[in-house]
């Protein structure tokens, strides 16, 4: 497992690497942010972000999601996955926001949990990136990266992630962290042919060096 000496230095080198990392989620306020993260499901960033142009024109508030019938919500996200389901997520959670808080997103956690669609991890997202409350949502690149460099373990659950990295890491870089180990799984340490052999956490990296060893990688 890495120490935090060699954590400090993954988190000096991502920065590095990627001192601009962002939610590259195209949004205006806390509500077009949570609509997109809860259409980003098992769906790549791009492609929502293809839909939600169009999209954010023509529904601005939770009435506009509800003026219209389920079927014709549907069509104007067909495009992504499981837009069944999202689509009824989508007016379950307007309606949601409508009766219990007054049409805005609430900015807590327990509340946003509580919305149709939003688990911990869109909640995250929203609480760090609309709120600017420290929050770190785990997701496909975060728990890849954490375990393959072997912060966490490969059995952890993606909340024993959360936790361990919240816990190795000062509050108040726990969003930059989460944008850059995103940045860092998307466009370096991919999930099909990682970019170990020009990795600067090569010599830390427990994924980095069993590859070292089967001759996979050179040596940095």
């Amino acid at each position: 497992m890495l120490t935090k000496k060699q954590w400090e230095h993954c988190l000096e080198e991502m920065d590095r690497m990627f001192p601009d990392a962002h939610c590259e989620l195209v949004h205006d306020n806390a509500f077009e942010l949570t609509i997109a993260t809860l259409l980003s499901a098992q769906c790549t960033d791009v492609l929502v972000n293809k839909v939600t142009k169009t999209l954010f024109q023509k529904y601005k508030t939770p009435e506009d999601y509800l003026a219209v019938s389920l079927e014709e919500l549907q069509q104007d996200i067909r495009s992504i996955g499981l837009y069944r389901n999202k689509a009824k997520n989508i007016q379950a959670l307007c309606q949601r926001l409508l009766t219990e808080y007054g049409g805005e997103i609430p900015a807590t956690r327990e509340a946003l949990v509580t919305l149709p669609g939003v688990g911990r991890k869109t909640a995250n997202v929203v609480l760090s990136v609309a709120f600017d409350i420290p929050a770190l949502a785990v997701d496909t690149h975060v728990e890849r990266v954490s375990k393959r460099l072997g912060l966490c373990r490969w059995k952890d659950s993606v909340l024993e992630v959360e936790e361990t990295i919240m816990k190795k890491t000062p509050m108040d870089k726990w969003s930059k962290t989460h944008h850059q180990l995103i940045f860092f799984g998307r466009y370096h340490c991919k999930a099909q042919n990682p970019g170990c052999h020009a990795c600067p956490l090569l010599a830390d990296c427990r994924e980095g060096q069993k590859r070292l060893k089967k001759g996979l990688v050179k040596e940095a």
